[in-house]
């Protein structure tokens, strides 16, 4: 009696480690096993965001986009819960980020589908989170990047000039390209051999295809915006690259000739 009553403990024993082993494996690899950091992009990109906005870190559009705010947001976290700052989405990182928030994964989904903007408010039951329709920012909360992001420094027509000329030049590149492309018109900028403003920049004679073969005219999406948003905050890329061209295209000597720095989708990015 007593060795079967000392079996059945063990066995309920067994039960509940093996389901508190499923629960915590649940809660760590509640994303994927990917490595996140600027750049990346897809649903793992929306769950981060969406827990970080739950967090109230986050208050940009929830796009599966891995741009500036989400890089800065993820770091202001980590600073916060003692993690080592870097803003890349690790192992350590995303255990700390399941525990702190909740996804509401179907709901996300949903809103995005149906092309709403929304935030979710810290600590908030989802029935009570506002679900705002496209245009609204959702009884306060700060969601047309173009307005939150854009630095004080740049003008609209400035965003609507380069977002006109990286969709022209490199809207067939991964996103990191189109970033890339936007730092080095901001790269001439800084630079005592170009002109001093954008719109000379962009429309230097023969300093870029879309403008010579009127691709600059077609209209920007957002991912290009955003793309020239980033650039404008301060990432690059391109290690402060000034030139770039197609390796399977060019024929000019000269920019074969010019040091090359790395390769980012078709282009290849130099000095």
């Amino acid at each position: 009696m007593i060795r079967r009553l000392l079996m059945t403990i063990v066995l309920v024993l067994g039960i509940f480690g093996i389901a508190s082993s499923i629960d915590q494996s649940q809660e760590v690899h509640a994303f994927s096993d990917r490595l996140l950091e600027r750049g990346s992009s897809g649903d793992d990109v929306i769950e981060l965001q969406a827990r970080l906005q739950w967090l109230g870190f986050y208050n940009g559009k929830i796009d599966g986009i891995f741009g500036y705010g989400t890089y800065w947001a993820l770091r202001n976290f980590q600073q916060q819960w003692g993690i080592g700052v870097d803003g890349i989405l690790g192992p350590t990182t995303k255990t700390n980020l399941v525990r702190a928030s909740q996804y509401h994964g179907e709901w996300v989904r949903q809103q995005i589908a149906q092309g709403n903007r929304f935030t979710h408010y810290g600590n908030t039951p989802l029935a009570q989170q506002t679900k705002a329709g496209a245009g609204s920012n959702g009884g306060g909360g700060q969601n047309n990047a173009t307005t939150v992001q854009l630095p004080v420094k740049y003008s609209e027509r400035d965003l609507q000039l380069m977002a006109n000329a990286v969709y022209g030049e490199a809207r067939g590149e991964p996103y990191e390209g189109q970033v890339a492309v936007a730092a080095v018109i901001l790269n001439r900028l800084e630079s005592p051999d170009f002109p001093n403003t954008i719109s000379e920049i962009i429309f230097q004679p023969r300093a870029f295809t879309a403008v010579a073969d009127g691709q600059i005219w077609l209209t920007p999406n957002e991912r290009a915006k955003q793309a020239v948003l980033d650039a404008m905050n301060g990432w690059d890329p391109t290690e402060n690259a000034l030139y770039y061209f197609n390796p399977k295209t060019a024929t000019s000597s000269w920019i074969w000739s010019r040091p090359q720095i790395k390769q980012i989708g078709e282009h290849i990015f130099c000095y």
